[in-house]
């Protein structure tokens, strides 16, 4: 019909958006690339690349070194990269005994952060209070350059991606608590504020630029005081209907075993948990960061008592990861936490039970430690809170 308009008609300007994306993207992904190298990658012309290069650093988002001396012949290609002094990401990763707090720049560099002991069982407010708090420091201790993009916040309980409520999160005693509305109240009002799952968002850091960047079936098996999955099928993150997708800790491994302060008995926590391995070495409880770190670096030097409670743990970890393996059938498992130090010391027994369990014995799953060690929940929640700024460079 005359005068109709095309559905699927596409402006200049976001066609323009779009290709500014992808050039940053690639460069916060991958850190500096060559105009050639990003031509290469998105089959742009060579001008066009340098036209969005050159956006993307008139917006203090990248920057261009011109590559001296060398062999080779003729005019060397420009190497892009994320601006050293461009827009950053506040990380926090919330744990049980202390919250991190990082300002991490693009290309995921962390270039300040602080850990900040918390009382037991936090509430929510205080929480808010000390990103709040935050803030400012974070920005005095970095300097007048950059600015802040965005507030990504990973803790260990069942959130919903879209409004930041915090469903579940059984070790912190929260219940129902609209963290992201709480937060969005005292941050700038153009910041996005993003809350995810520890273990989700630490999946995502791997997968980014870590140890499981090429593989799309993985997960990341977090340990701290209790335990966690999270999980990318296909490449796609799996978070459930409500966000319970990855919450093993409260999978029955045995139901005459010890008894969960969720009220069953012999949950994967209370065999995997960080409580639970100072108990089979016999240390005194409650858990402390201070009391776990002893006793691995007891384990390591041959303590007997923590050496037998590794050995205690790495038969029902390896049967834990069996059972992963055989429902999500991944090509790679990631071990961090008290799980990665476990692993660590006693990965001759890990393997073995998951020989023993798994489904397929010799299914040639990879298991690995995260490559960025206790920091892959944190980066990855600055992932998330670069998410707005990736999508529109401004």
């Amino acid at each position: 019909m005359a005068g109709a308009r095309t559905s699927g008609a596409v402006r200049p300007d976001e066609i323009r958006q779009h290709n500014l994306s992808l050039v940053l993207s690639h460069v916060h992904r991958d850190g500096a690339l060559t105009r050639a190298e990003l031509t290469q990658r998105l089959h742009l012309s060579r001008s066009t690349v340098g036209a969005l290069v050159g956006d993307l650093a008139q917006l203090g988002l990248v920057e261009e070194v011109v590559p001296s001396g060398g062999e080779r012949v003729g005019r060397p290609s420009h190497v892009v990269a994320p601006h050293a002094h461009g827009p950053y990401a506040v990380g926090v990763d919330v744990d049980i005994a202390h919250v991190t707090v990082a300002a991490i720049g693009l290309g995921g560099s962390i270039s300040t952060r602080a850990v900040i002991p918390t009382v037991p069982e936090m509430r929510p407010e205080q929480l808010v209070d000390l990103v709040a708090d935050a803030l400012p420091r974070l920005r005095t201790t970095i300097g007048s350059v950059g600015r802040v993009c965005g507030v990504g916040v990973s803790l260990p309980g069942t959130v919903d991606l879209v409004t930041g409520r915090v469903g579940v999160a059984p070790n912190l005693g929260w219940e129902g608590v609209p963290l992201g509305d709480m937060l969005r109240d005292v941050v700038p009002a153009d910041v996005p504020v993003v809350v995810g799952n520890d273990a989700d968002l630490a999946v995502l850091a791997e997968h980014q630029r870590g140890n499981a960047r090429d593989c799309d079936d993985v997960v990341f098996l977090i340990g701290r005081i209790g335990v966690g999955a999270g999980i990318i099928s296909n490449g796609v993150p799996v978070h459930g209907r409500d966000g319970h997708a990855g919450e093993i800790g409260h999978n029955v491994l045995d139901p005459s075993g010890p008894l969960c302060h969720c009220g069953k008995r012999g949950c994967i926590e209370t065999f995997l948990g960080e409580s639970a391995l100072l108990a089979l070495a016999g240390r005194a409880l409650p858990r402390t960061d201070a009391k776990v770190a002893e006793l691995f670096k007891d384990a390591r030097a041959g303590e007997p008592g923590a050496v037998r409670a590794i050995a205690l743990v790495a038969e029902p970890l390896g049967r834990a990861i069996a059972n992963l393996m055989n429902t999500l059938n991944p090509e790679r498992v990631v071990l961090g936490g008290s799980m990665g130090e476990v692993f660590d010391l006693a990965r001759a027994d890990v393997e073995a039970a998951v020989a023993r369990y798994a489904f397929v014995s010799d299914a040639g799953v990879d298991l690995v430690l995260p490559a960025f060690g206790t920091d892959s929940a944190l980066l990855g929640a600055g992932e998330v809170a670069f998410t707005a700024l990736l999508a529109d460079p401004h």
